[in-house]
């Protein structure tokens, strides 16, 4: 059975029956059943109940609780256990851990110890999840599979002396020789060139720990690949013996994973973990954040770019907590407000984390739906009212999230960033900027991972932009070429296409491979310090408050300069140059699109607020549109409100309130956390 089916939006739970004593498991079952709760999630921590010592296998307990699930009508998605290696096994085979960049093994006591490329671990985790599936994919509760849990979390970096052979392996699938190894690190410089295969190494300290940049970033695709071979390990296990219909995921967005990849290669759809209260966490304290749990819409874009519908394997249901960190208790309104931000970004299953909140270890203030206790309580009656409203959305299933606006993203960028200071700086300003720019005009958008889309994927968007595209390649930049000529308006930012995939930089003429694409040429350029602030350009009356980093641009061609700088020692210089290539045309802005810039880029592309039409809405209101297939005709308007306070909105046609069932028409208000989904038909 596959969960994400276009058929209904349900509700799951995450369910560790190994917490509570056997007595108590059918009262929890058949509590979440008259909840809305359908689905639990189970195992993915309990390998020593199936492996009680080095090849011993007990099925009886999950046994039991499968049999009760079905005898009850549950559905139940099993995990793969390997997230926590047992203790029998790290004590027995301390090279299945990974170490600190020192060499300094992780030892048992957390999660996520293992290492991907120890062989031993390899042939362990083959036996587990070969015996687990042989053993439950048959039974008639299990619906699907969720391999490991949350590949890369806790920590993205692995220094094993099974991760440094892998690198050499896969250095020497990727280079051949030794030779193109060196020139692709560039390690002429500072006599870091490489004679023997030996010597290469995964990055180990370094006097001020400086890394070789070019090293390092074939590093981050090295545990990319791991990360991803391992679960592919696990999915062709899997897919021998589950059921037809039932589904392989895996949950969470964690650092140097090319998540795209891993799902086209291993899974039917991905699985997301939604905390919007991390927004509040800083330790011990509350940090101020004027977006708080609003931000994580941010996160949701990047998982519909993987999976237009997915699911939510954790959705925030209590405070989070652990030793280190607190958060609030969800407020009246927010796990409603919270659940339809999920499915307004393409969510079809909501799971929420977890069902009782558990009363030892690391997690024991990391609150669910219930408390200790196990009473019932608001948030529980707050569930059950979600499942209501659920209900009476199912015509919204299999509908896709609705955007004309793209922001351009790629795996490549993203890992340069780690080892690119100048880069990271202006990619975080401007992707948040972006992002705040977009949700104040409520102007849905897309991230679209240039890695992994082809040359008609851009097709669906008016405007594209692509910020800060440091690392290009020609097959990239023709995917760009095409979407320009054809009649797309595509947006850069300063620094593109300053570098090689190696991350080298080029000698061309900035910005290099795209210069003609943008009609622009880039003589000069500086980082804005802080003494100067940001620097004023002008474009047609409208001024632009350029920071961080100015290219000086002159425009080549046909080209025009729209707006020139109008301070400092390159006043006069270009900041923002035009040109019109095929039937599309390009914008190259020379800094970085801060919330106030990518608002005014917005609304002069006219790009903002595409819904203007239909109905007005005050800034503290997110608008999100699913439609069919992205159809122009109509769709589900879904508003939340991420303010405390009442906010006034006003319904500019008459629309169905799909909550009530009633029309809709003129001003209302929406109380704090309030949510309303509205179905409309536009207007031909």
């Amino acid at each position: 059975m596959n969960l994400i089916d276009g058929k209904r939006i349900t509700l799951g739970v995450c369910y560790y029956p190994e917490h509570w004593p056997e007595s108590e498991w059918e009262g929890d079952l058949k509590r979440m059943l008259a909840s809305g709760i359908e689905t639990v999630r189970v195992a993915e921590f309990a390998w020593s109940l199936i492996e009680t010592e080095e090849g011993v296998f007990n099925y009886d307990f999950f046994d039991r609780f499968l049999s009760l699930a079905e005898s009850v009508g549950m559905k139940v998605i099993f995990c793969t256990p390997t997230a926590t290696p047992p203790a029998w096994l790290t004590e027995k085979y301390p090279e299945v851990l990974n170490t600190t960049a020192e060499g300094v093994p992780f030892r048992h006591g957390f999660r996520r110890h293992y290492n991907y490329n120890s062989p031993k671990y390899r042939e362990l985790t083959e036996r587990i999840v070969e015996k687990s599936a042989a053993h439950y994919a048959g039974h008639p509760a299990v619906v699907g599979w969720q391999i490991d849990n949350e590949l890369n979390c806790e920590i993205a970096e692995f220094y094993s002396e099974s991760d440094a052979a892998a690198f050499r392996t896969f250095l020497k699938k990727k280079y051949g020789t030794l030779e193109e190894l060196n020139k692709a690190w560039g390690t002429i410089f500072w006599n870091q060139t490489y004679t023997d295969w030996q010597e290469v190494d995964v990055p180990r300290p370094t006097p001020t720990n400086r890394v070789n940049p070019h090293r390092k970033l074939d590093f981050y695709r090295f545990i990319s690949d791991s990360a991803c071979s391992y679960a592919k390990l696990q999915s062709d296990i899997l897919c021998k013996y589950k059921k037809p219909g039932d589904f392989i995921t895996t949950n969470g967005l964690f650092g140097n994973l090319d998540s795209h990849r891993m799902t086209e290669e291993s899974l039917d759809f991905i699985m997301y973990d939604s905390y919007p209260n991390f927004s509040y966490c800083h330790g011990l304290y509350f940090r101020e954040d004027p977006t708080k749990d609003r931000n994580w819409s941010k996160h949701l874009s990047e998982v519909r770019s993987i999976s237009k519908n997915f699911g939510i394997m954790e959705q925030q249901s209590g405070a989070n907590g652990s030793m280190e960190m607190m958060a609030p208790v969800p407020k009246p309104g927010q796990i409603t407000l919270w659940t339809m931000q999920s499915v307004a970004h393409g969510a079809d299953f909501v799971s929420y984390f977890r069902w009782r909140t558990v009363t030892k270890g690391t997690e024991m203030y990391w609150h669910g739906i219930l408390d200790y206790s196990g009473r019932d309580n608001r948030r529980l009656a707050e569930v059950g009212q979600i499942h209501e409203k659920l209900e009476k959305l199912a015509c919204v299933a299999g509908t896709e999230y609705r955007a004309r606006v793209a922001v351009l993203r790629d795996y490549d960028n993203i890992w340069n960033d780690q080892a690119d200071v100048w880069q990271r700086n202006l990619d975080e300003a401007s992707i948040w900027g972006l992002f705040q720019a977009c949700q104040h005009t409520h102007t849905p958008y897309d991230y679209v991972y240039l890695d992994h889309c082809g040359e008609g994927d851009l097709s669906r968007y008016d405007v594209v932009f692509y910020p800060h595209g440091v690392i290009l390649t020609e097959e990239r930049e023709e995917i760009l070429k095409h979407y320009v000529g054809q009649g797309g308006t595509l947006v850069f930012g300063c620094r593109t296409a300053v570098k090689d995939i190696h991350g080298i930089c080029v000698t061309d003429r900035l910005p290099g491979l795209v210069r003609d694409l943008a009609g622009a040429d880039i003589p000069e350029y500086t980082a804005v310090s802080p003494e100067d602030g940001s620097v004023k350009a002008v474009w047609d009356g409208t001024e632009l408050r350029t920071t961080l980093f100015n290219d000086q641009i002159t425009a080549r061609g046909d080209a025009e300069v729209l707006a020139s700088y109008s301070e400092g020692y390159y006043k006069g210089a270009g900041a923002l140059v035009h040109n019109r290539y095929g039937h599309g045309e390009t914008y190259y802005y020379g800094s970085v699109f801060t919330a106030d810039v990518a608002q005014i880029f917005l609304e002069k592309l006219g790009a903002a607020e595409p819904f203007g039409e239909v109905v007005e809405l005050p800034a503290e209101v997110e608008l999100a549109v699913r439609s069919e297939g992205g159809d122009a005709r109509g769709g589900f308007l879904f508003l939340l409100n991420f303010s405390r306070e009442p906010q006034a909105i006003f319904l500019k046609r008459e629309m169905e309130n799909m909550y009530t069932g009633g029309m809709e028409a003129g001003e209302y208000t929406l109380a704090g956390y309030e949510t309303r989904v509205y179905k409309y038909i536009a207007i031909e």
